[in-house]
């Protein structure tokens, strides 16, 4: 079993033992298996970064084996500059959540705990699988776990928001799974997703094919218009599913367009990007107004991260390295972002048990450290320079400016709209005198809250202070990727 391998089905097997454990009487126990788990988990990924080879665009620590031999379907995994990234996050951000759900989760713990770990190897699967079938077995699966997390442990209308969220984001796979039978077809019955990067296609095939993968990769990253399941989701899902589906699960869509949309369709790619640019700048300018006026902060939160994954499809789409490279790093950055974002609602609701913004006001005066840790991420939500937050998007609107200025102009003026939501949201939560009563009862951040924010500080300020070890892991890879894109396949 390589260390892929180990990635993914360490935290399965943790979970499936938490599954084991049973009652809430063993709940003291199951919180440390899960935390033992997670960290293990993320350690196992280290060793990733310690070998991995900067400058070449290779799949890296690959693993193949046969799985469905009659199908020549294999267990078929690799990591290059694109994915690597995602791994290491994936395996983080479930450690975080799991000590963040440490003393709020009061009921049925050990389902809780193992449906994150669970879902935290399936998306390091999607991540890292190089069968398409594996592909979709793993993309597909981790809907059961999230589901599962906001129908039992979400709020009052989990049902509904658990559906909306199962039903769209399946709908939108169906045709991804026609187009990946397609493709076994065509290439001669293969299910390689390297293979399929080289078949000769006709640009109605490819048009085809590029509007299939469409459907699932937009609903999941959300795009505009597609992304209103997401605010009721997140206003409806416990904090930690907010954090993951905020910080990785959007990121699977995106992914999906790096690895099977540009390589495969690139001739559709070029075709249709001046749609797929219109509606990330849509997402960018229209969604942050929208974000403006919510008064619920999942929810200004929620359209935030619609936005902010704009700026991931418009870098995409500019077929320009630094813009894709960009898109990239955007969404490793926006993955601490918007999980601390989360988080940090949520202290604020274990106390208050409420989201309404009405609710607060003068919170600095009796939680001054965990003002100062919201106001750090505030910042880097809005681009703060010196954040992680600045980097993707600086990259992307660069881009940009080199593609079109006018799309560069619209892409930067966005920037203002995220500031303006976000420290408005800040100003009426923290700022000005104790509000009410409930405030005024307010007790600052314990220990377990100050690790959970710290760890993901220390993550937005290095990222943002020393951005070059994420972009030279994926220079190479990038670089191909849009050599690949730029050669026709009808010439």
């Amino acid at each position: 079993m390589g260390l892929l391998s180990l990635a993914i089905w360490m935290p399965i097997a943790f979970g499936v033992v938490l599954l084991a454990l049973g009652r809430d009487e063993q709940a003291t126990a199951v919180r440390w298996v899960a935390l033992i788990g997670a960290v293990a988990s993320f350690l196992v990924t280290l060793p990733l970064y310690a070998g991995f080879q900067v400058g070449t665009a290779e799949m890296q620590f690959v693993e193949n084996a046969s799985w469905i031999q009659r199908f020549n379907v294999n267990y078929h995994l690799g990591v290059d500059g694109i994915s690597f990234w995602f791994v290491l996050l994936t395996a983080f951000i479930n450690v975080v959540v799991v000590i963040a759900g440490w003393e709020v989760i009061t009921r049925k713990v050990n389902q809780y705990m193992a449906a994150f770990l669970i879902l935290s190897g399936l998306m390091i699967g999607v991540f890292s699988a190089l069968d398409g079938l594996l592909f979709y077995v793993f993309f597909e699966a981790t809907l059961i776990p999230m589901y599962l997390i906001i129908g039992i442990w979400g709020g009052p209308n989990k049902i509904y928001a658990a559906f909306k969220f199962f039903l769209y984001t399946l709908l939108g796979s169906l045709l991804t799974l026609v187009a990946l039978i397609y493709l076994y077809i065509q290439s001669g019955g293969s299910f390689d997703i390297a293979a399929w990067h080289a078949l000769p296609l006709s640009r109605g095939e490819q048009t085809g094919l590029f509007f299939a993968f469409f459907a699932a990769f937009a609903v999941k990253v959300p795009m505009w218009p597609v992304h209103t399941w997401l605010p009721d989701v997140h206003v409806e899902a416990p904090t930690g599913g907010s954090a993951v589906l905020a910080a990785i699960m959007l990121k699977l869509g995106a992914y999906g367009f790096l690895r099977f949309s540009l390589p495969i369709a690139p001739d559709a790619a070029h075709e249709w990007a001046w749609l797929m640019i219109a509606l990330s700048l849509i997402a960018v300018v229209y969604v942050g107004l929208v974000a403006l006026v919510q008064q619920d902060m999942k929810k200004l939160v929620a359209y935030s991260s619609v936005a902010h994954m704009g700026f991931v499809t418009l870098g995409f789409f500019i077929f320009i390295d630094l813009g894709v490279s960009g898109g990239v790093v955007q969404m490793i950055a926006h993955g601490f972002v918007s999980a601390a974002m989360f988080l940090s609602i949520g202290v604020l609701y274990d106390r208050v048990h409420s989201r309404e913004i009405s609710s607060y006001g003068g919170v600095v005066n009796t939680m001054p450290k965990f003002a100062a840790f919201s106001l750090f991420f505030a910042m880097a939500n809005c681009g703060l320079p010196g954040t992680a937050g600045f980097v993707g998007e600086w990259m992307v609107i660069l881009a940009a400016v080199k593609y079109n200025f006018w799309i560069g102009f619209a892409a930067a003026s966005a920037l203002i709209f995220g500031a303006a939501y976000t420290l408005w949201m800040f100003k009426r939560v923290y700022l000005g005198p104790v509000a009410n009563d409930h405030v005024k009862e307010l007790s600052d951040i314990n220990a377990r809250e100050f690790l959970m924010l710290a760890l993901l500080a220390v993550a937005v300020l290095y990222m943002g202070v020393n951005p070059k070890p994420f972009t030279d892991v994926m220079d190479a890879s990038v670089a191909e990727l849009l050599r690949h894109v730029a050669v026709s396949k009808l010439n």
